[in-house]
C-alpha cells in the first residue's frame, strides 16, 4: 500500500472522495466505519444492517449526529436524496449500498454466504467495485464473482487485513524477489473445540461484544478452514492433509517444524506448497521461504534470518476490518484487488457434521449447532462429492442419518435451490470446474 496515503490525500484535496457502501454493522462493520471516518479521501456513505439501530450506532460511535450528518432511508431514491444533500445513510435495505448513484465501492462485512452473494451480484450489476470482508462467500463462489467483475470492468476483491489478504502480501513480496515459497499460513490463538456451539460461547461473545455465531466459528475451527481455503485459491497451494496439521509452535520453530518429514529436521509435512495453521503464533500470518543461491543464504544468515534452508517471514498482526478501507482505495484508485482466487478453485471448505444428524433435520450454517467446516483439496472434494459449507442455510434438510465427524456430501442433503449462492455455485461448476 506504499503511496496510497498520498493518493487519498489528493482525493481529499480535490473534493472527490471515495464513497463506500458497507453492508453489515456488526463488530467488523463498526470498526470499518470508524476507520473510514479517520481517513482522507474516503467516506462511509451508506451503512446497512438488518437491525437499523446497529447502523445508527456505527455512525454515532464514530462521532456523527443523526439529522445533521446522516439519516434513514428505505429506498434507493431516498438514499440518493440524502447523499445529494451531503448526508450519509443508514438503512436495512442492502440495495442502497449497491445501487445509490454516489457509491463507488460496496463492502460486504456480514459473514453470510447468501447475503454476500446478493451483495456481490448487485454491486457488479450496478457498476460498483465489490470488496468481500466475507471469506465465507468467496471460498464458495469467488471464482465466478471474480470473472463476472472482470468482464464488467470492475474489481472484485477480498480484504486487506483479513488473514488471507495479509498472507498474500508476504507471498507476493517473496515471490517477486524470486524466493521459493514453500508454506503459507496463519496462527491460531486457541485450541479447536469441535463441539462448541453458540450457547457454549455466549458468555465469551457477550464479553467481547461479538456475535456468538462468529465466536463459535472461530473456536470450532471453521473460520480457520475458510481462511486457509482462500489462501489456497489465491496461490494454488494445497492442504498437506485434510484440515491441515494444526501443530503447536513458536515463530522460531516454524522453519524446522514446517519442513518435510523426509528432511530429518523434525518436520511434519509430506510436501511443500502447502497451507497450514499453527497454534501459538497468533495473531499474525507467516510464510516459509527458501533459496538455492549460496550468496542469498549467506546474506540471510548475516541478517539474522536463521541458518536455513528454510526461513520464516512473519507479520505479527492483521487489523481485519480496520485495513479493509485500503482495499477499497486500491480498487477505486488503482483498479487492482488485494486478493482474489487467481489459482481457481483448488481447495474447498467442506461440510462436517458437528454432532449426530437425523434424516429430516434442518441444518443451520456457519458458527451454528449442526455443522463445521474443514479444509480439503478440491480434487478430493469432487471425488467424495463433499458439500461446500457455503451452500448450507436454514432450509437445507438432511436426507439421511449421519454420525458426528462425518463429511457431508451433496447426496446427504436437500439444498435450498432458491438460494442465489446455490444457483451461482451450479453455474460456477458448469463453467469453470
Amino acid at each position: 500500500m506504499v503511496g496510497m496515503n498520498y493518493k487519498l490525500a489528493e482525493l481529499e484535496k480535490n473534493g472527490t472522495p471515495i464513497y463506500a457502501g458497507i453492508i453489515g454493522a456488526g463488530q467488523m462493520g463498526r470498526g470499518m466505519v470508524a476507520q473510514m471516518r479517520s481517513m482522507k479521501g474516503m467516506r462511509p456513505a451508506v451503512v446497512v444492517d438488518r437491525t437499523l439501530a446497529n447502523a445508527r450506532n456505527a455512525y454515532i460511535d464514530a462521532g456523527l449526529q443523526e439529522g445533521a450528518d446522516f439519516g434513514a432511508a428505505e429506498t434507493v431514491a431516498e438514499g440518493n436524496k440524502l447523499l445529494e444533500a451531503g448526508k450519509f445513510v443508514i438503512t436495512c435495505n442492502s440495495e442502497l449500498a449497491t445501487k445509490c448513484d454516489a457509491i463507488h465501492c460496496t463492502v460486504d462485512a456480514t459473514g453470510s454466504p447468501e447475503i454476500g452473494a446478493k451483495a456481490a451480484m448487485d454491486a457488479i450489476n450496478n457498476g460498483k467495485h465489490i470488496v468481500m470482508l466475507n471469506v465465507e462467500t468467496d471460498v464458495c463462489i469467488g471464482h465466478i464473482l471474480y470473472k463476472l467483475a472482470r468482464n464488467a470492468g470492475l474489481v472484485y476483491s477480498g480484504s486487506a487485513g483479513d488473514e488471507p489478504g495479509a498472507v498474500l502480501e508476504l507471498f507476493d513480496f517473496a515471490d517477486a524477489l524470486g524466493f521459493e515459497v514453500r508454506v503459507i499460513g496463519k496462527g491460531k490463538n486457541n485450541t479447536i473445540d469441535y463441539d462448541c456451539t453458540p450457547e457454549t460461547v455466549a458468555e465469551e461473545a457477550k464479553r467481547k461484544g461479538a456475535s456468538p455465531k462468529m465466536i463459535c466459528s472461530f473456536k470450532d475451527g471453521t473460520k480457520t478452514m475458510v481462511e486457509m481455503t482462500a489462501m489456497a485459491n489465491a496461490t494454488g497451494f494445497l492442504p498437506d492433509v485434510m484440515g491441515a496439521h494444526g501443530a503447536a509452535g513458536t515463530v522460531k520453530d516454524l522453519p524446522d517444524l514446517l519442513s518435510l518429514k523426509s528432511e530429518g529436521r523434525g518436520g511434519i509435512l509430506n510436501s511443500y506448497r502447502t497451507v497450514e495453521y499453527i497454534n501459538g503464533v497468533a495473531p499474525g500470518v507467516f510464510i516459509i521461504i527458501a533459496s538455492d543461491q549460496p550468496h542469498i543464504n549467506h546474506e540471510m544468515a548475516y541478517l539474522n534470518m536463521g541458518s536455513g534452508p528454510n526461513y520464516v517471514l512473519y507479520r505479527p498482526y492483521h487489523l481485519t476490518s480496520l485495513e479493509t478501507p485500503l482495499t477499497v482505495a486500491k480498487a477505486c484508485i488503482d483498479q487492482v484487488p488485494s486478493i482474489v482466487p487467481r489459482a481457481g478453485l483448488v481447495a474447498e471448505t467442506g461440510t462436517v457434521a458437528k454432532r449426530d444428524l437425523k434424516a429430516g433435520e434442518k441444518l443451520d450454517g456457519i458458527g451454528g449447532f449442526t455443522i463445521r467446516g474443514t479444509f480439503i483439496a478440491a480434487g478430493e472434494a469432487r471425488e467424495k462429492n463433499v458439500l461446500p459449507m457455503g451452500l448450507v442455510n436454514k432450509n437445507t434438510v438432511m436426507r439421511k442419518d449421519l454420525t458426528r465427524g462425518s463429511l457431508i456430501t451433496y447426496e446427504d442433503v436437500k439444498l435450498d435451490e432458491s438460494a442465489l449462492i446455490v444457483q451461482l455455485r451450479k453455474l460456477q461448476d458448469a463453467l469453470f470446474v
